[in-house]
């Protein structure tokens, strides 16, 4: 199993990255901020138009460091990308798949039967764990609508239909999300899912938190030598990671909805961390940046056990278990792609 390794966060508006020897150094106007050993690293992500040096390009390629660049909001840039990691006939059998309406149908309706499933028991565990301060009644009734919209899927014969169902799924999960919000209730709020831009706080740290996931997964996928942008599920386009967004639907709800609900409810963001433009969208300062990049790390550190492998692995290490599942069901080597079911 791949040794979880962690990921470099760069919030220094202005800085530029270069290399020496073997580190990493983190500079603002010719000042040394910091360095970190390349061999520490699995990742960099660079928020804010951070420069980086050919040499630092290069050394991160060769050691097959993902170096990832977004705007300070968390919007997607560019990616660096080392010579093709994996087998070719792996690749080609991916492109093969992708080009396979029957066969990439079948992989995207076990994608969302992991989504479902997942989203599902998010609502019913708030149920269980606060049944006291919620109306375990209306979650239910939310679980149960996911629970036949798993069962509709399962006879879904296109992708159309299977989005179809999945989008119905999505707004019945999302219509009690604000119910598992239980600290700080006008701060925080959830009436519907913004994106492009946040119209409120909550909206604002799950599209950064979304953002993280995506980088983490499409990283999990190169390294097993699949091409995150090649998908069966979102339509490709040019500098979209559409296989790493078919992925992390399974995780979506269990990794990064739960994560935003904990920073939440213990208080590690508050509502002074958030700013309104004149335009309405909602974006968070650089503090609370930092807090939520600080404490993703330490989520992907946690461990838990695998529901099919059955080994014990940090959160971080499961878009890469997936991955590996997958790269494993595109070589024969299992009759279909298992998804993450966690409970």
């Amino acid at each position: 199993m791949k040794i979880l390794g962690n990921t470099l966060y760069v919030t220094t508006p202005d800085a530029y990255l270069s290399l020496d020897g073997e580190n990493v150094v983190i500079q603002k106007g010719g000042t040394e901020l910091r360095r970190v050993p390349l061999h520490n690293l699995d990742g960099i992500a660079a928020f804010g138009y951070t420069g980086a040096s050919p040499a630092l390009m290069g050394a991160c390629a060769g050691h097959g460091i993902a170096l990832t660049f977004l705007s300070m909001h968390g919007r997607f840039l560019a990616r660096v990308c080392g010579a093709e990691r994996g087998n070719v006939l792996l690749r080609k059998e991916q492109y093969r798949v992708s080009d396979n309406e029957e066969k990439s149908t079948a992989i995207a309706k076990s994608i969302i039967t992991g989504k479902l499933f997942n989203s599902r028991w998010v609502i019913e565990r708030a149920a269980r764990d606060y049944s006291m301060r919620l109306d375990t009644d209306k979650l239910k009734r939310a679980s149960r609508s996911i629970a036949e919209s798993l069962e509709r899927l399962q006879d879904a014969s296109s992708p159309d239909e299977i989005r179809g169902i999945e989008g119905k799924a999505a707004i019945c999960y999302f219509s009690v999300f604000d119910d598992l919000i239980l600290q700080q209730k006008e701060q925080f709020f959830f009436r519907s899912r913004s994106r492009r831009p946040p119209l409120d706080n909550v909206n604002a740290l799950i599209s950064f938190v979304y953002t993280l996931l995506a980088h983490d997964t499409a990283s999990a996928l190169e390294t097993v030598g699949l091409d995150p942008y090649v998908g069966f599920m979102h339509s490709e386009r040019p500098g979209r990671i559409s296989l790493a967004l078919d992925m992390m639907e399974e995780f979506r709800s269990v990794v990064a909805d739960r994560f935003v609900l904990t920073l939440i409810n213990t208080h590690q963001v508050n509502g002074k961390g958030f700013i309104q433009k004149e335009n309405g969208a909602v974006f968070m300062d650089d503090d609370t940046r930092k807090v939520i990049l600080t404490a993703w790390q330490k989520k992907k550190q946690e461990k838990i056990t695998h529901p099919m492998l059955k080994e014990k692995m940090e959160w971080g290490l499961v878009p890469y278990s997936q991955a590996m599942l997958l790269a494993r069901y595109l070589r024969g080597d299992l009759d279909a792609y298992p998804p993450f079911l966690w409970k």
